[in-house]
């Protein structure tokens, strides 16, 4: 039998939300995880209430900061001279920066 969760304040984490998503969605949602340096629990949690994600820099996030612009420099040498950047490589643009600036910052 698992342990039981229980959150910050205590209370216990006993109740399963799920959803669905497309590949597209799921993928965003994973680099933003991981560029949050948070659990996918916590980052969705947060996000729902509205809560700012707070990014602390820590050789996870460093990681996925490097893999994710390393993704994001072969997705832009891919493209040709005149063509579209697709919206989510725009996304994940966003999310590095964001967390860069918030990183530059402490």
């Amino acid at each position: 039998m698992s342990a039981k969760c229980l959150d910050r304040q205590g209370r216990w984490r006993n109740k399963t939300v799920a959803f669905r998503v497309s590949p597209e969605e799921d993928e965003l949602l994973e680099t933003a995880v991981r560029l949050s340096g948070l659990t996918k629990q916590d980052y969705i949690i947060r996000r729902l209430q509205e809560k700012e994600v707070v990014v602390t820099g820590n050789p996870r996030v460093y990681k996925a900061l490097k893999n994710e612009l390393a993704k994001v420099l072969n997705e832009l040498k891919r493209l040709k001279k005149g063509d579209d950047v697709p919206k989510d490589l725009l996304e994940v643009i966003r999310l590095i920066t964001i967390t860069m600036n918030g990183m530059k910052e402490e």
